[in-house]
């Protein structure tokens, strides 16, 4: 049965972090936060957040959406927090709408997130449904691609709630041929995960983060 997830308190206040899968929650995350596991992909990512964003009263103050990334451009390894994100799935360009841009929904094709933690790089974020490799990151604009933060956005948005993205890369040097080519590195962004909630979590308590 799906349970009411807790928002954890960070500095005093009620943040919601959210993960796609439980890999990628080790022992150093394991140690300050309790994620809501929304599940891999945007669907799952919408569906749970929305139905637990739905059960909670009061809301959280702000949502933190944090896991793992790809990318052939940015540091593998090495943590990045999302400028703007885009959904690379929608495509209604045979409607006279640009590539990523959702018809009739009023929202441009790279999002913005203005909420920022100081002292972490800013890149920008492609979501989707499909697993990126290879010589298909020549056809991404984005910095960084994943299948969860747009849609933790989306839901976000409906409640009037802000959200940060946090994502370490842990691909993209070379092409994905097997699980491990995504876990391998999961134990090392675990560890700059952790870090980045403690650096949300003294942002917030001097005042530096206002949400």
């Amino acid at each position: 049965m799906f349970q009411t997830p807790q928002p954890d308190l960070i500095a005093g206040l009620p943040v919601l972090f959210v993960m796609a899968a439980k890999p990628e929650y080790g022992p150093a995350l394991q140690a300050r936060i309790t994620p809501l596991i929304t599940g891999i992909g945007p669907v799952e990512a919408a569906v749970r957040l929305t139905a637990a964003l739905t059960r909670m009263d009061p809301l959280p103050r702000l949502i933190v959406s944090l896991g793992s990334a790809g990318s052939a451009r940015l540091v593998q390894t090495e943590l990045y927090q999302v400028g703007a994100v885009g959904y690379r799935d929608m495509d209604a360009s045979p409607l006279g709408f640009a590539p990523g841009c959702t018809p009739l929904l009023d929202l441009p094709r790279m999002v913005d997130l203005p909420h920022r933690i100081p002292g972490l790089p800013v890149a920008s974020l492609s979501t989707g449904a499909n697993i990126v490799s290879g010589a298909a990151y020549a056809r991404v604009e984005e910095d960084m691609v994943d299948m969860e933060t747009f849609a933790h956005l989306r839901a976000a948005q409906m409640f009037d709630v802000p959200l940060i993205g946090l994502r370490g890369i842990s691909d993209g040097v070379a092409e994905l041929r097997e699980l491990t080519g995504w876990t391998q590195y999961l134990h090392v962004i675990d560890e700059k995960l952790a870090h980045a909630v403690d650096l949300l979590e003294a942002a917030i308590g001097d005042g530096r983060l206002q949400p």
